[in-house]
């Protein structure tokens, strides 16, 4: 289930190079809007670059068994259960002006990285996408941006028996039919991000791990398209090596033998496997930190969830995920304590596999952070790094920032036509990323605000 998560510039900055050529998409004049299939992923960003893999084959074992065993509330899923055979996908609802584009190319993506037997149309097995306005979705289940249920096609089923003990995953061996419930009226980017990640959980495992980074089953919500981790899991968990109704120890003495044959560079030894699990309450004040609209609460609950990190020894993640977060969350006097905060951070999750694009939000906050301070090549330098994981992960929002941030920079440098010409390349992005052009102008605006000379 995944929520929407994405940091305003202004939360953290109230506490405390040459750019890479422009994709290629943003030389030609586009049409502006968000119906236009020039404003799709398969436009704006080319052909998928995810980062491939860098988790030794030990980790990724312990990791699938963690993903696929426990639901996200916590509960133990007793046996292993997927689709058998062709899986078919359909749309319905109010599906929006992209909602076709942006499935074909995940489909297409699953068909050839994950080796998966899928198409748009009917099959024995289904995945319904019903894309249902955010207010009605809201009613049912507020917290969530998108979700999933098995054993239903429509949401006027789901809705005519929403405690049916047939919705229950813990009780599902051969999946046959999985309802995704995605927003019909929302930005693109969150649209197809919905679609990866809960598409995804139809196909594979159900929980989120907040220690994993090179995931979209993270609630920490950095990575939003599908990553060579998680399509390398799908093929993990649709091998025929793996039968429903296998329990945990079965699928355990399996994984070793199946990862050696599709995963032959992970076999590389590596360092000591993640501790696990999660205490719940790190993960409670995590989640209700991020949820509660008071920053004083937010922040202690941060720093309740640094304390247990700090104390539980982590070098992960989860430790790097929580000083994000008592980074945002800092009260005002305190901007030299969450700048050392995110630099810690950056730092963690550059030591990480798949660390490039969690740390390249972190480095989003370091640059508008010396922006505001007028440290213009400190922000080029930052934005140099930032940009291609941004780019690769596919990540409208993220670039577009960091685009708007770097030609902020150069601009106060008196660089003003390299300003003008990258502006113009980052509309695309914020569009995709923001949902308008409203959206995307309020953003260069607020971070021109960083920018002006005191």
């Amino acid at each position: 289930m995944r929520g929407a998560f994405f940091l305003s510039l202004g939360l953290v900055l109230g506490a405390c190079a040459a750019p890479p050529p422009p994709p290629a998409a943003t030389r030609a004049p586009v049409d502006l809007t968000v119906q236009s299939p020039a404003i799709s992923s398969r436009a704006l960003f080319g052909a998928p670059r995810p980062y491939a893999p860098e988790r030794h084959n030990a980790q990724i074992a312990q990791d699938v068994l963690e993903l696929g065993f426990r639901l996200e509330s916590g509960r133990e899923i007793p046996q292993f259960s997927r689709f058998e055979g062709p899986v078919g996908l359909r749309l319905q609802g109010t599906i929006p002006p992209l909602g076709v584009i942006e499935t074909d190319r995940l489909v297409e993506r699953l068909r050839r990285e994950a080796q998966l037997d899928i198409r748009r149309g009917d099959a024995a097995s289904t995945i319904v996408i019903e894309f249902v306005p955010r207010a009605t979705m809201r009613r049912v289940v507020p917290e969530a941006a998108c979700f999933i249920l098995p054993n239903v096609t429509s949401w006027e089923e789901f809705r005519a028996a929403p405690r049916s003990a047939r919705l229950d995953w813990t009780q599902v061996v051969q999946r046959e039919k999985v309802l995704v419930v995605a927003p019909a009226d929302t930005t693109v980017q969150e649209m197809r991000d919905c679609l990866h990640e809960e598409v995804a959980q139809a196909l594979g495992p159900l929980n989120d791990l907040f220690r994993i980074g090179e995931t979209v089953w993270n609630d920490d919500n950095f990575q939003t398209a599908l990553t060579g981790y998680d399509m390398l899991v799908l093929r993990v968990w649709n091998d025929p090596a793996l039968r429903p109704g296998m329990s945990r120890a079965e699928v355990e003495a399996r994984l070793p033998a199946i990862l050696a044959r599709i995963n032959p560079r992970g076999q590389r030894a590596g360092p000591p496997l993640d501790p696990v699990p999660t205490p719940r309450a790190w993960t409670v004040a995590v989640e209700t930190a991020l949820g509660t609209p008071n920053r004083r609460r937010a922040f202690a609950l941060s720093q309740d969830a640094l304390g247990i990190a700090i104390r539980s020894g982590w070098r992960d993640e989860r430790l790097a995920f929580s000083l994000f977060l008592a980074a945002r969350f800092a009260p005002e006097g305190e901007g030299r304590r969450a700048i050392e905060a995110l630099t810690q951070a950056a730092q963690l999750y550059g030591a990480r596999p798949g660390g490039q694009v969690p740390r390249a939000h972190v480095e989003l906050h370091l640059a508008a952070q010396a922006l505001a301070s007028e440290q213009y090549p400190l922000v080029l330098r930052l934005t140099d790094t930032a940009m291609p994981p941004a780019h690769r992960s596919e990540n409208g929002a993220l670039l577009s920032s960091l685009m708007l941030l770097r030609a902020q920079a150069l601009e106060r440098m008196g660089r003003m036509p390299e300003a003008e010409r990258l502006r113009a390349q980052a509309i695309p992005f914020a569009i995709y990323g923001f949902g308008s052009v409203e959206a995307a102008q309020g953003r260069r605006d607020e971070i021109a605000a960083l920018g002006r000379p005191r």
